[in-house]
């Protein structure tokens, strides 16, 4: 006697309910907007260049940071000679690969290109990395100049939020030094993050970390979330208290240069393999002892 059809279609609606259900459990993250644009700072002059030579000396350059983003999380170097010369460097959030690193650095050039032009001096910032060039002789900002801010439309005025902002504020001012640059940790679901220049020593990282949590707590006020970038580093907070986004990374993060939370991604993907795992051994067994069962059915015919 054949396999019969009511166990048949019971089985096949067991497996479509089964299945539907646990695809739902998240085994990889959503994508990335680490090349997302936050910001472009663009010098109001244009250099004169009847001989090429400036366009000759910024296409090496950039070609030169390009190549060295996929080893390196920060670079600085300077083309051509003399007058001539063209100063610039690169810089990654401390949190991603090499590899992606390199993604986010070799669009820069292109946006630069396209943003600025042929101006004497520009930056162009991303969500996880920026590009900075100038030519010999440029004035020279202060490392505390604010270049950009951003602040979130909503409040949360008088729940204690800025209170517990505060607080992971001030670990963050000591962790950027204690992280030699790049710090990221939170407090009752405020995460907060901070990066210095590369070449900025730990303890004026601090300070200038310091000078950005002021510069948030005075324009973003009780704001969800904000972003301030001074010219030497940047801060970013955010109030989430249903938890952090899940984001992809081609790559682990860098575990030297972040603090225990800033695994929370890493551990929500774990712990979904391991509940998706479970499921997996789980539905072998019952589709073992339903065959079990039909098969002992069958016999009984």
């Amino acid at each position: 006697m054949g396999f019969p059809t009511r166990n048949f279609s019971n089985f096949f609606l067991f497996f479509i309910i089964f299945f539907t259900n646990f695809n739902l459990i998240p085994l990889t993250e959503s994508a990335s907007d680490y090349t997302s644009l936050v910001y472009k700072g663009c010098a109001k002059q244009s250099f004169s260049d009847p001989t090429g030579v400036y366009s000759q000396a910024l296409s090496a350059l950039f070609g030169s940071l390009v190549q060295q983003s996929s080893k390196s999380r920060y670079f600085k170097t300077t083309s051509g000679t003399g007058q001539s010369s063209i100063s610039g460097l690169f810089q990654c959030r401390g949190d991603l690969s090499n590899a992606d690193c390199y993604n986010c650095v070799s669009k820069l050039p292109q946006m630069v290109d396209s943003l600025c032009g042929k101006t004497i001096a520009g930056r162009v910032q991303l969500q996880g990395c920026y590009l900075l060039y100038e030519v010999a002789g440029f004035a020279q900002i202060s490392g505390m100049e604010m270049l950009y801010k951003t602040c979130g439309a909503t409040n949360v005025a008088g729940s204690g939020f800025e209170e517990r902002r505060d607080t992971a504020f001030s670990v963050l001012e000591n962790g950027v030094a204690s992280g030699h640059g790049f710090y990221t940790t939170s407090y009752q679901a405020v995460y907060v993050l901070g990066q210095c220049e590369g070449s900025v020593g730990d303890s004026d990282c601090s300070e200038c970390v310091k000078s950005a949590v002021q510069r948030a707590q005075v324009e973003c006020g009780s704001s969800i979330s904000g972003q301030i970038y001074l010219h030497k580093c940047f801060i970013s907070y955010n109030y989430l208290p249903n938890g952090v986004p899940r984001r992809s990374s081609s790559s682990s993060s860098s575990s030297s240069s972040s603090s225990s939370s800033s695994g929370t991604g890493t551990t929500g993907k774990t712990v979904a393999i391991i509940l998706g795992g479970a499921a997996g051994v789980g539905f072998l067994v019952i589709c073992l002892l339903f065959a079990r069962g039909l098969m002992k059915k069958h016999d009984d015919f």
